[in-house]
């Protein structure tokens, strides 16, 4: 790994995902979003007019839609379809990205409407730097999952992974040397195998889960040592 460098930065994830890292922040409030919204207006309301029908109940939880129901109403726009209709497919499809993949939660198989104000003019979606705040929040899922009670990681794992490819070509699969903008969409065609490089990853990762507080404080004695021997 190259010196200097020990985390994800807004370049990685440019060069990563593509993503615009300048622009408007992509906040909100994610309790009491509704109120931010245009007029007031309640949230199923504009959820009716931007996708022209509502989820039946069984698909609906609090302000939450299960991501079953956007695939499969809107997984394939018919052949004839409109411009309307397109723009329909098109918000649907950014819903279910932005909730399964950049800013994805434990809770993956559902879609907040807390998307809807940015769809709703889909003309200004690239005023925003979506790329500072998926990694905003793989920071933050990353910080909560140093939790000793946390056993599941959240976040855009993919640019994880791809980051962890592109950083320590040890770790990365054979046969995906040869790279192209964006960086990870080589990833798209990669199966996980049981090779060797991927044995290597298993078992460093058993070596690291089985470390005790001793050991640790074993090896930063040793670092030390090494630091002063240098020196």
């Amino acid at each position: 790994m190259p010196f200097g460098e020990c985390t994800i930065t807004l370049q990685d994830v440019a060069y990563q995902l593509g993503l615009p890292i300048d622009g408007e922040a992509v906040s909100g409030c994610l309790t009491d979003f509704e109120n931010l919204m245009e007029n007031g207006r309640p949230a199923w309301e504009w959820f009716r007019e931007l996708f022209s029908e509502l989820p039946p109940p069984n698909k609906v939880k609090q302000m939450t839609v299960h991501f079953t129901w956007f695939h499969e109403r809107f997984r394939v726009p018919p052949a004839n379809a409109s411009e309307e209709i397109v723009r329909i497919y098109a918000r649907a499809y950014i819903m279910m990205l932005l909730s399964s993949q950049l800013f994805a939660d434990k809770n993956a198989n559902q879609v907040h409407l807390r998307w809807l104000p940015y769809l709703a003019s889909m003309e200004d979606l690239g005023r925003y730097s979506w790329g500072s705040a998926a990694l905003a929040w793989l920071y933050r899922c990353l910080c909560h999952g140093t939790n000793r009670n946390v056993v599941n990681l959240a976040g855009p794992l993919q640019l994880l992974q791809s980051w962890i490819f592109w950083r320590f070509p040890s770790l990365r699969p054979s046969g995906f040397d040869v790279f192209e903008f964006l960086l990870a969409s080589r990833w798209a065609t990669y199966l996980p195998t049981t090779d060797a490089g991927d044995q290597r990853v298993v078992s460093a990762r058993l070596c690291l889960d089985r470390f005790h507080d001793r050991d640790v404080s074993r090896l930063a004695f040793a670092l030390r040592s090494s630091r002063s021997c240098l020196l």
